[in-house]
């Protein structure tokens, strides 16, 4: 007895897909069109950086966010309590950091996780509030892109991607590409109606899972120096002196 080839199989399955887009009322080439898009939004041949949200054209120099700059990130110990306070050209930014949590985590280095949206997305409503880099001369993006609704919804991203890394070891087994699908979807779900929603998948998974590996390599030296640098899409790692 034969067994069917290949191609007998591919027939049949493409014969089951016209039925059943001829049961809904859906064009097969509708179909398979957005199933490409898909694919390319979350695996695409030849990954294309979108354009910055805040273009030298459109903004003035002091509403942009810097090309390239670097945070130190320096853990300190205060009455029996650890925090970590932020650094950027030997000035501190920011409040003190600490977990906020019954059970230490070193949540209080998650502020990598926002360096990592801008080097990956050139998005971050927090660092564009911490920094003085709100798009204040076009009121509306001010408002409602630099906003603190736009805050929030950040930072509840970085929060619920930390609680669902730390049950997986902070993704270190995690390769570009594989990063769970359903947590993607999620996150585009939230961002919907934010100028973020453009960013396609792939990039939201190279800016968390480069996070997390710079993040876990804070946690191993107890802080260091990051580097975001826009135009090469790059997030660099060095210990502190």
């Amino acid at each position: 007895m034969s067994h069917p080839t290949a191609s007998q199989h591919l027939g049949k399955i493409l014969a089951e897909w016209s039925l059943v887009c001829h049961a809904f009322d859906l064009k097969v080439e509708d179909v398979a069109n957005e199933n490409l898009a898909k694919i390319a939004n979350r695996w695409p041949s030849e990954p294309v950086f979108l354009p910055f949200f805040d273009p030298s054209e459109r903004y003035p120099e002091y509403e942009q966010f810097p090309r390239e700059f670097s945070i130190e990130f320096i853990e300190r110990a205060d009455g029996g309590r650890s925090y970590v306070a932020q650094r950027l050209h030997g000035v501190n930014i920011g409040d003190r950091l600490t977990d906020n949590s019954n059970e230490p985590d070193d949540y209080r280095f998650h502020d990598i996780f926002h360096l990592a949206y801008v080097a990956f997305l050139g998005w971050s409503p927090v660092l564009r509030g911490l920094l003085k880099l709100k798009r204040k001369s076009r009121p509306k993006i001010d408002e409602n892109e630099d906003g603190a609704r736009a805050m929030i919804i950040e930072e509840g991203i970085a929060t619920w991607i930390f609680n669902h890394a730390k049950q997986r070891d902070h993704y270190e087994n995690v390769t570009q590409g594989k990063l769970d699908y359903g947590l993607l979807k999620q996150i585009k779900s939230m961002v919907e109606g934010y100028e973020v929603e453009a960013c396609p998948l792939w990039q939201w998974e190279m800016a968390i899972l480069k996070g997390f590996e710079v993040f876990r390599m804070l946690k191993a030296n107890r802080g260091g120096r990051v580097t975001v640098n826009m135009n090469n899409h790059t997030l660099t790692y060095e210990k502190l002196p």
